[in-house]
């Protein structure tokens, strides 16, 4: 089938190789800081025994403080904080680089996302094997199930032994292997929430109540914000949530580290000590602006699971920790709390008491919690639930948790959050006693979150494909419920209006399988799913119920949990064909086809119907085409759903393909002449299908004239017996106004003559398709129009009445139509919905040539109804006949459609609306009166925007040139002069009500936003000048989010937001808004302004390829042919749309700079991030390049302090020249046969990586140290051991050091090095050998800080030229294979020394080192120790790269200290050397090694590489040991 396609996502992720068996979470909540510390603790059942690494999802806890595997403490392996990306690369960064920023983070937005943490674990822990049938095998079990199945075993009153096995509706450890658990401990901080976790009221500005809850959602990645998790929808585990927060709200709202009491300071309550009552501290004022009362109100704890426990914190007495405890398994994104000042309302009170004491012990206990002084709303809302459950227990099973609990919050995106047990409800589904307008959308809402408990929360689907279970069923518990609530023909007609909207937005839409796997790319798709899933299980219960009498999905829903409780569904998860299976056993029917059409196919059926009866044969002829592939063009694009088109295009998701025949049976029922039902099934298998239905009455039809009598003389109070008794119809709506009176005065029309005569030669009233609504389809019936009102009249079905209803609306008009939807509106026996639908539909007969009689019969309607007798004055409103409101709201919709042949509104209707609004009484009414005054305004602001009358540039000649002399310019003027007159009028009311919503709100600010309706429609239509301002500042924070996005969206509709400062204001406020709730509205407001702009329906089109030449208008056919082709394809492919929308909007830096900044917030969530990459991925293409930006290194610079203490700082001085390069010194003079020639360059392996030269060669530069009162003399290296072997040395070369004022090496020494004739040496920065004052160029990493170095003064400066000799050894060739660099490990990532930077470095031999002639001899300077008093030590450590430094005095010495900010000094200035220093060794230095001196024998550990052009590679170490005479000549 074709779906989505979506590839490396549909890649099956990885398995996790255990699963969990319990998780234990504790949370502290801080409100102050909005920050929490968490602590959990995961029980895991490995599914083998080489489980080495446990991964889990964990975003935000990126302070972890301890973790442990079965109480062994260990390291985190690996964790990558997604949040951390959510951010732009660089400043250079463009909107361009979208797809570089998506990659980022596209691995978590997946279908499962990736995990973000890994824990090795420890080699020390075992995991060992056990027995699940064995007595610790089955506590784990017994307490796995929690004793769920065991305890509604027992209600459901069974007896036999239940085993652990059996009962166990999770994967046990016997099926996941048999080996033990282990426990993983973390303790972590979470200091900023951006998912997850959601804190209103905390800002200075805001007076709401502070409150905290969990944002939850359906998909993976919200759970894992708050715990470390296995974030999957099927990783189902027994919880334990512990929740620590302040007692109470003046607590909350207390500054940290403020009145903090402890457990000696404060007692119960804060009755003693410093931290007052109840929280209350009326000697200070502390800022929160609560009053007393209000900081004493207790926070209260609203969580998933049963309570069981609630304790004073020992360690602060401001603070309590609840406990709760869910005992049914899960999955994580079902666990939800909140925390707030919450009142309770027990709903359980609601409960009837016959039902409570039927019920007794297991009636389950509603609990509802809402923020202070909406207790009353609550119980208004929610009183159905109590009924609610107890239906749902009886006929679906019993409740699967112990108690239910709602909580209203605020900022809630979503209405309803469903959570096990509990469910986080928005505040804006809450409405007063006397408010009825929300009350049929509320109760439905309401009822899905108590059915979701059910099915959505015990029942999960097994796969995101099989969401459709999950929707359809719950929706279809809740619809049967409203079914028994509020009727069959509420239940009916809400299915047909459901049908006709999926018959409508049906079309190139994917399958229902196909969109549970794309339901995060859109809201919409969940809300289509919705639509669609629960509309497939009714028509299927619908063809159940015919074929087994009895048994339908309600049967199949109930079946589902039981065989979820008794274990027979894995881990509680259903697929589509276990659901069939079930389906087909209950209603013994074979469904495949049904689920293949439905489920797995895409698309309506239309069919067109044609009937003909046969005298011949006394049979209905009758021919059933479907017509639904004959579209295949696909509809056009819509603003509103542009960014969804987008998003299906961009993740490849196909609409289904469109099938050519539905097939199953239909079932028609013929109204014959008696006024008998027969009914006949047909079954649908091709595309056209013909039969013939007999004919069973033999008795001629009533004539319409008789029956009118009849109904006249009923009318009359007169007695029907004798002959016409039989002829009498049983049942018959819409015979109302039927008196002589009534009929004169309403104008009503009945059937001509001929009409009579057609109706009399007819064998049947009407035929009925698919009379028992089993098909969703488009039904077209060839039938004529007074079977259609005969259907509307006399068949009891609301939905036949609907398909009436809908054939008069596309008929002309005619007054007996009017006078038949006047009787239907009239006639009180009709359901509601038919009433409202009849007064719609009779507003298109009001017209200039019917002399408006539909407008006669409307208001006529609405006086009757609602005014006084005779008079046009209303009424006082009387709201309680619910019916009679709806009937008051509809008729006033209808009259404002009511428009002439010009398309404008007539003054009457103006002045009708005018005066309802001038005289409107509301004082005796228990109800408020406030939607229906928005109703009223709403329709006069549609009045005014009608069409305007023609401007003032009439031609007063004809085409004879003469003037028209029957033009009355008078009556002109005064028709102007009333309609400004009636515009002033409406307008001046419009504003009078918004006024009194400023000062007295009105529910949801519903005068305002109506106020801002009206002014945005008669700014579209030209009524009004355009003024923006009067939109703008509803937009700004601190207004009713209500009012605010109102604000916003008319902006957006009357074009404003075209404007470029408009559009960025709209993504400042998006970036800086802190409530979810506005961020999505706002976000979902973009993409409609997007579509808008793409489409072009705020643009008008304009050609310019139009001339005018003597009065006729020339048009260039192939440029108007051009045009319409590019507005073809910009309306209805998305390509297209995409293309015109980048021509538009692409170019603009401001708002590439916008959208820019926007991703910067830290507001933003995860798929908000995601959703802004969204509109840049629209609005630009892709560029795959970065401009990377490197600073210039500066110069240092280094000043002496005195007393040898030396500052090295940064200037501000740049470099911009490159250095100059060091010019490789002349190779030595050494044995020819004993060396390898040199190469001119380093060849390369296959890889193409330079080939790293061994060498046999070991050079070590000897440098003279000076005696006090003697010369220097270069010490003579005789014999040298490497690893045990003695190696002669093959040459010695003297090299003298020039002498510098301070007996150091400096610049001067570097410039000598650089002449041809000497040899350079290592350019060191020891203490020793600095320069006073000298700029010194490199890389800002030379000394790592700006701080001061304060670098020891030597003991002793040298005067006279030291001396040095370079000493030669050759290396034993065998040591060269261990210095392979094939056998070495990466040593990445050591830091190198200042001086390695600035030239070449040393390295050992056979360790990667460059050819012969760039070797630098290694340094070794004069040490001294004193015998028997101490000796002196000095080290070096490579991987930091520094330098230690160690003198010793008066014979003593002492350890060298290492400074990190200089780096790597040396060992120039000696190690051990002393004025009683009788006896010496030298020191050799060895970068990247270790050199140890012990006596008068040196060893040098080398091995690592200091070759910068290679990879580091750690290689095998050697020891080096020195022999050389003393100062006094004699040798060591």
């Amino acid at each position: 089938m074709p779906g989505l396609v979506t590839g490396d996502a549909m890649a099956t992720p990885h398995a996790p190789g255990f699963s969990v068996y319990s998780q234990k979470v504790e949370l502290d909540i801080n409100f102050a800081t909005r920050s929490a510390f968490g602590r959990t603790e995961l029980t895991i059942l490995p599914h083998s025994r080489d489980l080495r690494h446990i991964r889990l999802n964990s975003r935000q806890c990126t302070r972890i403080t301890r973790m442990s595997v079965e109480g062994k403490p260990i390291n985190v392996l690996e964790f990558e904080d997604v949040y951390a990306k959510l951010n732009v690369f660089s400043k250079e960064t463009t909107v361009h680089q979208h797809h570089l920023l998506r990659k980022r983070i596209q691995p978590q937005i997946e279908e499962q996302p990736e995990e973000e943490l890994v824990i090795a674990i420890p080699k020390s822990v075992h995991i060992r094997e056990f027995d699940p049938f064995s007595a610790a095998g089955q506590g784990i079990l017994l307490d796995k199930i929690g004793g769920a199945a065991l305890a509604a075993a027992k209600q459901d009153g069974s007896d036999a032994p239940v085993s652990a096995l059996e009962t166990s509706g999770i994967r046990t450890a016997g099926e996941q292997g048999q080996w033990a658990p282990i426990k993983v401990l973390m303790e972590y901080y979470v200091e900023e929430f951006r998912d997850g976790l959601q804190f209103v009221g905390l800002a200075e500005d805001d007076l709401r109540y502070p409150h905290v809850y969990t944002r939850n959602s359906p998909f993976p990645g919200a759970a894992c914000c708050l715990f470390p998790c296995v974030d999957n929808p099927n990783s189902r585990c027994l919880w334990e949530i512990s929740i620590r927060c302040p007692r109470t709200l003046g607590d909350a709202m207390r500054p940290l580290g403020k009145y903090t009491a402890t457990k000696e300071t404060a007692g119960i309550n804060g009755a003693k000590g410093s931290s007052g009552v109840n929280g209350v501290h009326p000697e200070e004022d502390d800022g929160t602006g609560l009053s007393p009362e209000e900081k004493g109100l207790d926070m209260a704890v609203v969580c998933s699971g049963e309570m069981t426990d609630e304790i004073i914190d020992k360690a602060d007495q401001t603070r309590k920790v609840v406990t709760f405890s869910c005992q049914t398994p899960v999955a994580p994104h079902h666990v939800g709390f909140a925390v707030g000042p919450f009142e309770h309302v027990n709903l359980s009170d609601f409960r009837e008491s016959d039902e409570d004491e039927k019920l007794g012990q297991n009636a389950i206990r509603v609990h509802g919690f809402c923020l202070p002084g909406r207790a009353t709303e609550v119980e208004n809302t929610c009183m159905t639930l109590a009924r609610t459950i107890d239906y749902f227990s009886v006929n679906y099973g019993s409740y699967p948790f112990t108690s239910y609990k709602l909580c209203f919050v605020d900022e809630l995106v979503e209405d309803v959050l469903h959570t096990s047990s509990f469910s986080i409800c928005s505040t804006r589904l809450l409405f007063p006693p006397n408010i009825l307008d929300p009350i049929d959308e509320v109760t439905r809402t309401v009822t899905h979150a108590v059915a979701s408990q059910w099915i959505g929360v015990n029942i999960i689907p097994k796969d995101l494909s099989d969401s459709w279970v999950i929707f359809g069923g719950s929706y279809f518990m809740t619809d049967m419920f409203l079914l028994t609530l509020c009727g069959k023909n509420d239940h009916r007609f809400r299915y047909k209006m459901m049908a006709d909207s999926v018959v409508q937005s049906d079309v190139h839409r994917p399958s229902l399988t196909d969109l549970g796997r794309c339901l995060s790319i859109d809201p919409s798709e969940s809300e289509f799913m919705a639509l669609k899933s629960a509309l497939v299980l009714f028509i299927l219960h619908q063809r159940m119920i015919k074929a087994s009498g009895r048994n339908g999905v309600n049967r199949v829903l109930w079946r589902v949990l039981l065989n979820s409780k008794v274990g027979n569904l894995q881990n509680g998860e259903i697929s589509t064909s276990d659901f069939m299976r079930v389906c087909e056993k209950v209603g013994h029917m074979a469904l495949h086809t049904f689920f293949g059409q439905w489920v797995h196919g895409a698309g309506c059926p239309q069919f067109v119907v044609t009937q003909r009866f046969n005298k011949k044969k006394l049979v209905v002829e009758m021919n059933i085409r479907q017509v639904q592939n004959e579209r295949t063009e696909p509809p056009p694009l819509e603003s509103r759903t542009f960014m969804r088109d987008w998003k299906e295009d961009n993740h490849k998701v196909y609409a289904g393909t469109i099938q050519p025949v539905f097939t199953g049976p239909m079932t028609i029922r013929i109204h014959e002449a008696d006024g008998t039902p027969y009914e006949h099934i047909v079954d649908i298998k091709e595309m056209v299908t013909k039969f013939e239905i007999p004919y069973n009455t033999k008795y001629k039809r009533l004539k319409r004239s008789r029956r009118q009598k009849e109904r006249a003389a009923a009318a009359a109070g007169l007695d029907i017996s004798g002959d016409t008794q039989d002829d009498v119809l049983l049942y018959c709506l819409g015979d109302v106004l039927q008196s002589e009176e009534e009929v004169n005065d309403w104008k009503l029309e009945d059937w001509s003559k001929e009409d009579e005569e057609r109706m009399s030669q007819e064998s049947y009233e009407w035929i009925r398709m698919d009379a028992d609504f089993e098909w969703i389809c488009k039904m077209t019936l060839g039938m004529p129009h007074y079977m259609f009102v005969s259907q509307l009249q006399q068949d009891k079905d609301v939905v036949a009445q609907v398909e009436s209803l809908q054939y008069l609306e596309g008929q002309n008009p005619h007054p007996l139509i009017s006078s038949i939807l006047t009787r239907t509106l009239m006639d009180g026996r009709y359901f509601h919905g038919i009433r409202t639908k009849a007064a719609s539909v009779l507003a298109r007969c009001a017209r200039d040539e019917l002399n408006w009689i539909g407008l006669d019969h409307l208001e006529k309607a609405f006086q009757e109804l609602f005014c006084f007798p005779n008079s046009p004055m209303t009424r006082s409103n009387d709201f309680s006949d619910r019916s009679l409101y709806v009937i008051q709201c509809a008729i006033p919709r209808a009259i404002s459609k009511v428009r002439d042949n010009g398309g404008r509104a007539p003054a009457r209707v103006k002045q009708f609306f005018i005066d309802k609004l001038k005289f409107n009484d509301n004082s005796n009414n228990e109800f408020s009166d406030e939607h229906y005054v928005a109703t009223l305004m709403s329709c006069m602001a549609e009045t005014l925007s009608s069409l305007p009358p023609p401007p003032n540039d009439f031609d007063f000649e004809d085409a004879e040139g003469d003037i028209d002399e029957d033009f009355d310019f008078a009556y002109e003027h005064e028709i102007r002069a009333k309609e400004n007159e009636l515009q002033s009028k409406a307008i001046a009311e419009i504003e009078r009500y918004r006024r009194i919503d400023e000062w007295i709100p009105s529910f949801h600010n519903v005068y305002s936003t109506t106020a801002l309706d009206c002014l945005r429609l008669l700014t579209q239509k030209g009524v009004i000048p355009r003024k923006i301002a009067d939109f703008l500042q509803y937009t700004r924070p601190g207004n009713s989010e209500f009012v605010r996005l109102r604000a916003f969206q008319c902006l957006a509709d009357i074009g404003a937001m075209r404007s470029l400062s408009l559009l960025r204001y709209l993504l400042y406020s998006y970036e800086m808004e802190e409530s979810p709730y506005m961020r999505d509205r706002m976000f979902r407001l973009l993409g409609y302004i997007l579509g808008k702009v793409a489409i072009g329906q705020d643009i008008q089109e304009k050609t310019s390829n139009t001339s005018t030449e003597g009065g006729l208008v020339v048009e260039d056919a192939d440029a108007t042919t051009a045009l319409r082709q590019a507005n073809k394809e910009r309306t209805h492919t998305v390509e297209g749309a995409v293309r015109a929308l980048r021509e538009e909007l692409g170019q603009i830096p401001a708002l590439k700079e916008a959208l820019l900044k926007a991703l910067t917030s830290p507001l933003l969530g995860l798929y908000e991030f995601a959703g802004i990459l969204d509109i840049c991925d629209v609005l630009y293409e892709k560029e795959t390049r970065l401009v990377v930006v490197l600073d210039l290194p500066h110069y240092w610079a280094c000043r002496h302090l005195g007393n040898a203490h030396m500052h090295f700082y940064q200037t501000d001085k740049v470099r911009t020249k490159p250095r100059l390069k060091l010019v490789s010194p002349p190779a030595p003079h050494t044995d020819a046969a004993a060396m390898p020639p040199p190469a001119s360059r380093p060849q390369k392996d296959a890889a193409g990586q330079p080939q790293r030269r061994s060498s046999h060669i070991l050079k070590i530069n000897t440098k003279a140290f000076q005696q006090a009162g003697k010369s220097s003399a270069a010490p003579l290296v005789f014999a040298a051991t490497v690893d045990g072997q003695t190696r002669p040395a093959v040459s010695q070369d003297d090299y003298s050091h020039p002498p510098s004022n301070n007996g150091i090496t400096g610049n001067n020494s570097l410039k000598q090095l650089r002449s041809p004739t000497s040899t350079p040496t290592p350019q060191h920065v020891t203490a020793a050998s600095a320069p006073s004052v000298s700029p010194a160029v490199g890389p800002p990493s030379l000394l790592g800080s700006a701080t001061p170095l304060t670098v020891p003064k030597p003991p002793r400066k040298a005067k006279a030229p030291r001396k040095s000799k370079i000493v030669t050894f050759k290396l034993p060739s065998d040591r060269l294979s261990q210095f392979s660099p094939e056998n070495a490990d990466g040593l990445a990532g050591r830091p190198q020394p200042p001086a390695a930077q600035a030239i070449p470095k040393l390295a050992s031999p056979g360790l990667g080192t460059p050819p012969i002639e760039q070797q630098q001899p290694l340094s070794i300077g004069p040490t001294g120790s004193g015998r028997g008093r101490g000796r002196g030590h000095g080290s070096a450590s490579a991987g930091a790269g520094r330098a230690s430094a160690s003198k010793s005095s008066r014979g003593s010495s002492t350890r060298g200290s290492r400074s990190p900010a200089a780096g790597r000094k040396g060992a120039n200035a000696g190690v051990g050397s002393g004025p009683n220093a009788h006896d010496g060794s030298a020191g050799a230095e060895m970068p990247y090694g270790q050199q140890q001196i012990t006596g008068q024998t040196q060893e040098v550990a080398g091995g690592e590489s200091a070759t910068p052009a290679t990879p580091a590679t750690k290689q095998a170490p050697f020891k080096l040991k020195l022999k050389m005479p003393n100062q006094r000549g004699g040798r060591t």
